[in-house]
């Protein structure tokens, strides 16, 4: 069990069936609410009342948006008694909680789920390291006090940072911003490798973090799974 499991949290919920197919299931206090990605609902109980729209004003809907989020956001409130509504993320993976105390985590595109009352998720500009990360140019920033949780494809590994670490840019979930980074390629590559992973965020880039703080990493990447499937794909036969 990661640390993360163990913090506080301002609402009951329970994330099982990991770290394969990771489904998050929230219990609502009548009038509580919680709010998620579009899609992500598997299921609700009838006093669950959802309503869909722009959340934060226009400059963190764009934000959410630069940063690979929908610009509308699905609200769920507990009526008339408590509720249980379940999210299932649209990658196969785990689902992992974390609660923000007046502080800010930052997560790669594609991996928020949903987030409690108190917490504000925006879109954080990368400059030069979003660029040359391959995965956006725009990171998503949740700050406040709350509730987040995040997904990822394959299992998450959290690690404790006190120093030094280096992680693929594709393997990134999440990290928290006590945490230094920047984006560099490996040494030791081609110099025609080192052009392409340049221009077109290919194998060997790398995020070297420095400082204190945890960071998340998901065990598969999309990238090198669909160079793996690719050879097997249906193909036209011209004869």
């Amino acid at each position: 069990m990661s640390t993360a499991d163990q913090m506080p949290s301002d609402v009951q919920f329970e994330i099982t069936q990991r770290p394969d197919f990771g489904l998050l299931s929230v219990q609502l206090a009548d009038g509580q609410q919680i709010f998620a990605e579009p899609a992500a609902m598997a299921s609700m109980t009838p006093n669950a009342h959802m309503k869909a729209g722009m959340k934060g004003g226009f400059k963190k809907t764009l934000g959410r948006m630069l940063g690979g989020e929908s610009l509308i956001i699905n609200t769920f409130t507990a009526q008339q008694g408590a509720a249980e509504v379940t999210f299932a993320p649209g990658t196969p993976g785990d689902v992992l909680h974390y609660h923000l105390d007046q502080n800010t985590l930052l997560l790669q595109r594609g991996a928020f789920l949903a987030y409690t009352d108190g917490v504000e998720l925006t879109g954080k500009w990368q400059g030069a390291k979003g660029f040359f990360s391959g995965e956006g140019l725009v990171l998503l920033k949740a700050s406040g006090a709350g509730d987040i949780f995040f997904n990822s494809y394959g299992a998450i590994l959290e690690v404790d940072v006190t120093d030094e670490f280096i992680v693929d840019t594709s393997y990134i979930v999440a990290f928290e911003d006590t945490l230094d980074y920047r984006v560099t390629i490996l040494e030791g590559m081609k110099v025609s490798s080192k052009i392409k992973s340049f221009f077109f965020g290919g194998e060997g880039l790398v995020c070297k973090f420095s400082g204190q703080g945890k960071i998340w990493i998901q065990t598969r990447a999309v990238n090198p799974f669909l160079s793996w499937i690719y050879p097997f794909r249906p193909t036209k036969n011209n004869n």
